[in-house]
């Protein structure tokens, strides 16, 4: 049933539709990528009938985020929420896509990225079970484990500092060690990170893809697993779910409103 709120001179009119939530992705040239995005976007859907769900790529695949929020502009869309598509701040998070949403015509609000958070652990614990990961209940079996967070990597400080925190979330489930390393710009390589737990005694290794879709930083952190590793994070049930926390999130704070650019007089 659709609500009618009530004026003072007794009036009803229709309730206001909900912001767009407008779910932006890195883009990438694995042709999985694309499809992946959007069979979550239509888990996001699926949870939330009624909400309109659109997709927008910073780079490398369309449609291109400027061409997603000029279309819904175009559409008399009054209002929208980015969020974004990735796992960690950095460079995209605090520079690209704000600067992308100031430039567009309509109101929008800019949510955290996805990680930390609860939700993403309970996704990537998920995937490690998938691929047969068991925390050793023998003390002895449980001291020579230990698991790899493979990220995708960046030389923001954020970023890193996010992604230690999945990484230290995610031990403190597991029961093992949790070790971030990463596929670029940033230190330790899967292989080192292996090493190292290797040094510890800890040779009974996961590794645990902190990607959201298959991709190359996926598959060259794959081939360097010494065992297990998971699937990246895909459509996994608890990833729609955060969408759209992150969303209402985003709603209920002023501090990521971005003021419409005027048209020229």
């Amino acid at each position: 049933m659709t609500a009618y709120p009530e004026n003072r001179a007794g009036r009803h009119h229709p309730a206001a539709p909900p912001p767009a939530l407008v779910v932006v992705a890195h883009g990438s040239r694995d042709p999985r990528t694309p499809g992946t995005v959007r069979q979550l976007l239509d888990r996001v859907r699926a949870l939330r009938p009624g909400l309109p769900v659109h997709l927008g790529h910073i780079e490398l695949n369309a449609p291109l985020l400027p061409g997603t929020l000029a279309a819904l502009d175009a559409r008399g869309t009054g209002a929208a929420v980015l969020v974004p598509l990735l796992l960690a701040r950095g460079h995209h998070v605090k520079r690209d896509i704000p600067e992308m949403a100031a430039a567009a015509r309509l109101h929008t609000r800019v949510a955290a990225p996805l990680g930390p958070h609860p939700l993403l652990e309970d996704a990537l614990h998920a995937r490690l079970t998938e691929a047969g990961w068991r925390t050793p209940a023998d003390g002895t079996a449980r001291r020579a484990s230990g698991v790899v967070l493979a990220a995708a990597g960046s030389r923001d400080p954020d970023s890193r500092a996010d992604t230690a925190r999945t990484a230290e979330r995610l031990a403190a489930r597991l029961g093992v060690p949790v070790v971030p390393a990463y596929a670029s710009a940033a230190a330790p390589t899967v292989p080192d990170a292996v090493r190292a737990l290797a040094a510890r005694g800890r040779h009974r290794v996961a590794v645990a893809s902190c990607f959201t879709a298959p991709g190359r930083f996926a598959t060259e952190c794959a081939a360097a697993a010494p065992g297990i590793v998971s699937a990246p994070l895909g459509t996994h049930p608890a990833m729609a779910r955060l969408l759209l926390h992150r969303y209402d999130q985003a709603l209920t704070t002023s501090a990521a409103i971005t003021e419409p650019v005027l048209a020229p007089a």
